[in-house]
């Protein structure tokens, strides 16, 4: 038996991108005229003033614009530390403080349970590792390119695919979208960054290039972060009897497998019987 993503899928694009800046608000339109999603990592405690009137169209978004943009907008909000820390170099109380309280602002300001998180600087230890645990944080980013496809074995050391500033980043779409699986696997691709590093080196093109490409394929499942992570427990969590002619799904999402060369849907509940 083995992992199919939803409607039998082999392989999964997600987006992780930081700090609630303006520039989400162009990237956003992007994934969305592409079909894409993306996991949008918020600082609650560093939002650009209300009150105050910008020079130029640049940084962090005020609160009021982050909540009108990703509210309700089909994309994940995490945790990325109430005022962006090095977390290593905090005591645990500070340690909690900073992701406690980031979700819950985050919660209370877009309606939405938050169980992920990008760590600030893309530094940690293992200290926060167990803090994260114990303030029940179900997954963390990295910022350590595997340049590969393959799923997390650690979601609280989750190493994406690449930033999209790599060189080669058309090359490794490619690769992903025309090579067939092999050996029954399944292939994630995780991309992250930061929308104002398009300004900054002046290349929306890559992205807008990126996206054009990666949408539209039937054989590619587009999905936050937290989805990915809450359909893989789903998988893992099936049950099956000694000779697998039963399969039990007890998760609340369907899950679908490959056996023997077949496709099948298991619905919440449900026992598949072969």
């Amino acid at each position: 038996m083995r992992m199919r993503l939803p409607d039998g899928k082999t392989k999964v694009l997600t987006f992780s991108y930081d700090d609630n800046v303006v520039q989400d608000i162009r990237f956003l339109e992007i994934l969305n005229r592409h079909g894409l999603k993306c996991t949008f990592n918020v600082n609650s405690g560093k939002y650009y003033p209300e009150d105050v009137t910008r020079e130029k169209f640049y940084g962090r978004m005020k609160r009021s614009e982050a909540i009108s943009l990703f509210k309700d907008s089909g994309h994940e909000i995490a945790i990325h530390g109430l005022t962006h820390p090095f977390l290593e170099k905090l005591d645990t109380l500070e340690m909690i403080r900073e992701i406690t309280e980031d979700k819950r602002q985050i919660e209370m300001d877009y309606g939405q349970i938050t169980r992920g998180l990008a760590y600030p600087f893309g530094t940690y230890s293992d200290a926060v590792l167990e803090v994260l645990k114990n303030c029940k944080v179900a997954y963390a980013r990295t910022v350590k390119s595997t340049y590969t496809f393959k799923f997390p074995t650690n979601w609280l050391e989750w190493h994406p695919t690449c930033h999209h500033g790599y060189e080669y980043l058309m090359d490794l779409a490619k690769k992903f979208v025309e090579t067939p699986i092999r050996f029954g696997k399944v292939e994630l691709f995780y991309v992250w960054g930061h929308t104002y590093e398009f300004d900054d080196n002046n290349n929306w093109e890559i992205i807008e290039e990126f996206a054009e490409y990666m949408g539209g394929h039937d054989h590619i499942w587009y999905a936050t972060n937290i989805e990915i992570y809450d359909y893989v427990k789903a998988y893992t969590s099936l049950e099956t009897s000694f000779d697998q002619k039963m399969i039990h799904n007890p998760s609340a999402i369907p899950v679908w497998v490959e056996i023997d060369g077949e496709v099948y849907e298991i619905k919440s509940g449900e026992t598949l019987r072969r």
